[in-house]
């Protein structure tokens, strides 16, 4: 079996009066990523004023080129909203490989520790 999928969960803040925005931008994140041989998942969800993406990647370099393919579309996103939390969970090794990139972000990191996937 393949090791547990890095995963990010982002969670943005809408500006006031920037929703149909953000939700204007949400297909065109899913269809910027449907080329990615290495995501394994990748869905958006809204609560209130929040918008939360759930996604994940086979390993750090999917996960680093996910970000490379959608910057452009984070930049906009970045626009409209703020982000309120970021969370990576996945396998410690992988995680290592991640913590410089993505320090910028100040993510909470999430070490993998045991489950079930089928």
């Amino acid at each position: 079996m393949s090791q547990p999928a890095v995963t990010i969960h982002p969670y943005f803040k809408i500006h006031p009066g920037q929703l149909d925005a953000a939700r204007a931008l949400l297909p065109r994140f899913v269809a910027q990523t449907t080329s990615e041989p290495a995501c394994r998942f990748y869905d958006f969800t809204i609560n209130g004023d929040t918008v939360a993406c759930r996604e994940g990647y086979d390993g750090a370099e999917g996960t680093l080129a996910h970000l490379a393919n959608v910057g452009d579309l984070l930049g906009e996103m970045m626009k409209i909203s703020d982000l309120a939390r970021l969370e990576i969970h996945g396998p410690a090794a992988e995680l290592a490989k991640l913590k410089g990139p993505l320090a910028d972000y100040q993510p909470a990191w999430f070490e993998y520790v045991c489950g079930l996937e089928r």
